[in-house]
């Protein structure tokens, strides 16, 4: 499986790419020519209007045994916990934490990425129809897709998985990604996952924008994720006819749809272009710190951003928390006590959390809804209140991250009902903070 797995570097490259079976494969100088090599079909695969400037126009050309329109017609079928419909419970603004999520045994039931109890949906905003908002699921599957593939028509895919590897079948190649690494899938792009067990990620889903690299202002041309860092797929086809039918899944307007054909999508022999999918391993990323004293934004951890309209506002930034040093003098370290005009979903791939270090667990989330106050739980905030401060590791082991948005998140029936996750004691781990106050206070003499 490894095997099949190469890659390309780059974020946002002109890539070319065919596979090795068939050299030749891909037009040279022109796009549509009236007769592709090796008989093929060309297809472009467009992720902009045809009318972006230059640097905000996305789009690849296929080369494909058979075009991707050689289908039967889409009809409904079941969503389960998937869904848009924002209204199904009342508002909740308290802030929710969830145990972490429950991956089905495969002796009890078989479920792959797309079937019905396989993603959840446990919060968003916005509308994919109007191509403005986000939402963000849980994958709990343990079994790989057989002759079916995904297709999501409403936005982009940022899958951080959390427990057990994947294989990403696209058709611009195989892309293997691991707990602390991510992928994306951009809109329109078919996937097939295969598993190795119990299998349990978070998905953040982007209607209206793609994923770009956040600007980086006076910190200079290098740091964050680099752009050499990020890898996309080389060209891999498969030629195969699947008598039984082939299943292709397609997400539109919030709703699941399916379609058989007679044989695999995975047939692209070679591609270019600057739309495809791609991953990132998170340990690459070079961090950006506070080295005198008080703290940095948090958008110093800034991966990956999905710009609105609006200047400096994103629809939805990808923010980890990585291991690092802390050196800051004079300084409460871990995160301040906080409210927001964003919302913040948290997760954690490993390890403990600095700001909580008992509650918050792997696989499980936490959500704080705009202006909803948060920071650390009471044990937190009194033993590094009188800490000795030095050069320490922070996060050593850990990694968390945050899908932040400028959207005001409805949960879901499911987030908050159904999957029975929600930890209701979360509001404690602050019931034990007290008054310091002493109005009789005189600073320490120098």
């Amino acid at each position: 499986v490894a095997e099949l797995c190469n890659y390309m570097s780059g974020f946002g490259n002109e890539f070319s790419s065919e596979d090795s079976r068939c050299p030749g494969s891909l037009p040279e100088g022109q796009n549509n020519p009236q007769v592709c090599p090796y008989g093929l079909y060309a297809e472009q695969l467009s992720g902009s209007a045809f009318t972006c400037p230059r640097p905000a126009n996305k789009r690849s050309w296929l080369y494909r045994i058979l075009p991707s329109v050689k289908h039967k017609p889409f009809t409904a079928v079941p969503c389960g916990n998937l869904t848009e419909n924002w209204n199904e419970v009342e508002p909740d603004p308290n802030q929710l934490r969830w145990l972490p999520f429950i991956v089905p045994k495969s002796t009890e039931k078989k479920v792959d990425f797309v079937a019905v109890s396989g993603l959840h949906t446990v919060c968003g905003a916005g509308d994919a129809k109007t191509r403005n908002g986000i939402a963000i699921h849980v994958y709990t599957c343990n079994t790989s897709m057989v002759d079916r593939c995904f297709n999501n028509s409403d936005g982009d895919f940022l899958i951080v998985p959390q427990q057990g590897e994947i294989l990403i079948t696209t058709e611009f190649g195989k892309m293997m990604v691991e707990p602390n690494e991510i992928c994306v899938i951009q809109q329109g792009m078919r996937f097939s996952v295969d598993v190795f067990g119990e299998t349990r990620g978070y998905i953040l889903e982007v209607y209206g924008a793609h994923f770009e690299l956040p600007d980086l202002g006076p910190i200079g041309a290098n740091g964050l994720a680099n752009p050499r860092d990020f890898l996309c797929p080389v060209a891999w086809y498969e030629d195969r006819t699947v008598a039984t039918g082939y299943t292709v899944i397609n997400k539109y307007q919030g709703k699941l749809f399916a379609c058989q054909q007679d044989f695999s999508p995975f047939n692209v022999v070679a591609w270019h272009g600057n739309y495809t999918p791609y991953k990132y391993n998170l340990n690459n990323f070079m961090v950006i710190n506070c080295v005198a004293f008080d703290h940095a934004d948090p958008s110093i951890f800034t991966v990956l951003t999905a710009k609105s309209t609006r200047p400096g506002v994103a629809i939805a930034d990808f923010v980890i928390f990585p291991p690092r040093w802390g050196v800051a003098d004079r300084t409460f370290r871990p995160p301040y006590y906080h409210r927001n005009c964003m919302s913040e979903f948290m997760g954690l791939i490993k390890g403990h959390y600095e700001a909580k270090e008992e509650g918050f667990q792997p696989g499980g989330a936490s959500l704080h809804s705009i202006m909803t106050p948060h920071g650390p739980d009471a044990d937190c905030f009194e033993k590094n209140s009188v800490a000795e401060l030095q050069p320490e590791r922070v996060a050593e082991g850990t990694m968390a991250f945050m899908f932040e948005s400028s959207f005001s998140m409805a949960v879901t029936k499911w987030g908050l009902q159904t999957c029975q996750r929600v930890d209701k004691s979360y509001y404690q781990c602050w019931e034990p903070l007290r008054s310091h106050f002493n109005p009789n206070w005189k600073p320490s003499p120098v």
